[in-house]
């Protein structure tokens, strides 16, 4: 059996269709589904599920599947180790980040990419539940989210910062000058907040809870610009990240009020599989993690932010 042969295999897992599989691997179709059956042949198994069209893998095919992945990812890591022993680090660095965490990822990938500038960044936006996913498949060589909500299964973690939450609203409105906001004056507050399949709404529903409100909002987005762009309209609030604040800022006719701590924490952190060794270019990242401070960089800009009056 040949590497190439789990390169079909991987490409069929990932685009789930013979002839755009066979177009990734730059062969034929032909070509494809004989290296498949050739592989099947040797492992002796059957792997697709035979029918005019694909329609998915057998239960065998699923773990082959699997050791795919494992053996491409680590004949990657071979030729990263060697090409960094001829000329440095090079390559692609693939991240995940919550959308919530998206923000701060440039204090991270600047300096990176400074010290390794052959080295390119591929930075993908994903739920936390698709991060663990991608790590544990060998789509991700880092990920970016939460540490201490949704089960992360077997990852070594690396916090960076602690989120903290403000109250984004029209300037002149009914909190204005406040030094701070409970949860629970919200309950009235038209909002719009992130969807629900988000951890950030999530967490943001369970500080909610803690304070005795269930809150509703009026517009929900899957994307922090969206929230930004509806309360800019002076119509609606939202509940921000502090890391929101490194990109969008306070717009004009805009503030931002502090929340009050809630009673629970959450960290922001990278995560990586727990597996050795580990890929050469998430390690990189985490030296260059090891050596920055984010949450002083965060909580300065914080600390700016509300110091000029939101």
């Amino acid at each position: 059996m040949l590497l190439r042969q789990f390169e079909y295999l991987e490409a069929l897992a990932r685009e789930r269709h013979f002839a755009r599989a066979a177009e990734a691997c730059h062969v034929s179709q032909p070509a494809l589904s004989s290296g498949i059956r050739r592989l099947e042949a040797d492992l002796g198994v059957q792997i697709v599920q035979r029918g005019r069209r694909f329609s998915g893998f057998t239960p065998e095919g699923e773990r082959v599947v699997r050791w795919a992945r494992r053996m491409l990812a680590d004949q990657e890591e071979l030729r990263h180790d060697l090409s960094t022993l001829r000329q440095g680090l090079s390559g692609v660095l693939r991240i995940g980040a919550i959308p919530t965490a998206l923000t701060a990822s440039p204090l991270l990938t600047e300096p990176f990419c400074v010290r390794h500038p052959l080295v390119r960044v591929s930075l993908r936006s994903l739920s936390s539940r698709e991060i663990v996913h991608r790590l544990a498949e060998f789509q991700l060589d880092i990920g970016m989210t939460y540490l201490d909500g949704d089960p992360l299964g077997a990852v070594r973690t690396v916090p960076l910062y602690e989120e903290r939450y403000l109250l984004l609203t029209s300037e002149g409105g009914r909190f204005a000058g406040r030094e701070s906001v409970g949860w629970a004056e919200l309950a009235d507050e038209p909002l719009c907040l992130l969807t629900d399949e988000m951890q950030n709404r999530r967490i943001i529903d369970g500080h909610f809870a803690e304070a005795g409100v269930d809150v509703t909002p009026t517009v929900e987005a899957d994307t922090v610009s969206v929230l930004y762009g509806h309360v800019q309209t002076r119509r609606w609030s939202s509940v921000i990240a502090h890391a929101w604040l490194m990109v969008f800022g306070v717009p004009r006719g805009l503030q931002v009020v502090p929340m009050e701590p809630p009673g629970r924490t959450h960290h922001v952190g990278l995560v990586l599989a727990d597996r050795d060794p580990e890929p050469m270019l998430a390690q990189a990242l985490l030296k260059v993690a090891a050596e920055l401070d984010l949450a002083a960089a965060l909580d300065d800009l914080l600390r700016a932010t509300t110091a000029a009056g939101g």
